[in-house]
């Protein structure tokens, strides 16, 4: 049986709730795949989320999906590349490589989407703040300490209440339409790896 870490982001800012967490939650409520799913919601701070997310990669799992909420996005994004730099230009990891590209099969995972009527893409810049600290750092501890741990960093939309109270301009997707992503993007990396 696959073991997998999926995550996700308490809420911030203006924010209230945090999509990457409602898909998650809704997830747990109906997945009856055969991995065996571990979840956590992470702070929004990035010593704390640093910490949780590399005592949680000693478990040493097959598979670390992180998930997050990209207000104004219009469809899932399937990040690719995890930069070592901080918001304020900074390094996350001081004498680290530069990046890390994700060595899973995304182009097939948006594909599988895509061909299911879920809108997504591959991006190759998952920004400068969490984020992308989840999936850099994600593989840098995987690297650091000899871990089988590959990962991958998924945006999701708003959902759609929360486009709705912050006055219905900006995209959204239904939980249950991310929460079938995620599921999809988890059976398609598990099948390539079978």
């Amino acid at each position: 049986m696959s073991r997998v870490l999926i995550t996700a982001f308490e809420p911030y800012d203006r924010w209230p709730e945090n999509s990457s967490w409602l898909a998650l939650v809704d997830l747990t409520k109906w997945y009856d795949g055969s991995a065996e799913v571990t979840t956590r919601r992470y702070p929004v701070d990035l010593t704390r989320m640093s910490e949780a997310l590399r005592k949680d990669l000693q478990e040493n799992y097959e598979l670390a999906i992180h998930l997050g909420q990209s207000p104004g996005a219009t469809l899932i994004k399937l990040e690719s590349v995890g930069l070592n730099v901080r918001s304020e230009g900074s390094p996350l990891i001081k004498d680290a490589p530069e990046a890390y590209r994700s060595p899973l099969s995304l182009d097939r995972c948006c594909h599988c989407l895509i061909e299911s009527g879920i809108p997504s893409e591959v991006s190759h810049h998952a920004g400068t703040y969490l984020c992308n600290a989840a999936l850099y750092l994600s593989q840098h501890y995987s690297k650091a300490f000899g871990l089988r741990t590959k990962s991958l960093f998924v945006h999701l939309p708003l959902a759609p209440a929360q486009a709705a109270r912050d006055g219905g301009h900006l995209a959204s997707m239904s939980t249950p339409m991310a929460s079938a992503a995620v599921a999809m993007i988890l059976e398609q990396l598990r099948s390539e790896a079978a």
